[in-house]
């Protein structure tokens, strides 16, 4: 691979990184949330000492265990994120070899 390939390749490498990045801050943000929603749904239970096979209990358990579907959800998402990351920071390195090696060789030749 030429070096102007080269360099193409890793700017497009690094905007593929930093999507992911952004992505993976979202599906953070979004798991925030749903653990501050499911806290709240806590919190209300306990505050109104509802008896435990009361109508509004079971909907509240319902709330809640809707919300930690969707946190699993985003769990995995979030997972596989990681892993495309991983993949396109170590394409990201042996590009960088690749460029190094182009530059050397350059350097070789001219000197």
């Amino acid at each position: 691979m030429g070096m102007a390939a080269s360099q193409a390749r890793l700017l497009m490498l690094t905007a593929r990184k930093s999507d992911l990045e952004l992505m993976i801050q979202f599906v953070s943000q979004s798991r925030m949330a749903l653990s501050n929603a499911t806290s709240a749904l806590y919190n209300q239970g306990a505050t109104q000492n509802l008896d435990p096979n009361s109508p509004q209990t079971q909907q509240l358990q319902m709330r809640i265990s809707a919300i930690q579907e969707a946190d699993k959800r985003l769990e995995m998402e979030m997972k596989r994120l990681d892993t495309q990351h991983e993949a396109v920071q170590t394409e990201m390195e042996t590009v960088q070899k690749v460029l190094q090696k182009n530059i050397e060789t350059s350097f070789k030749i001219m000197g």
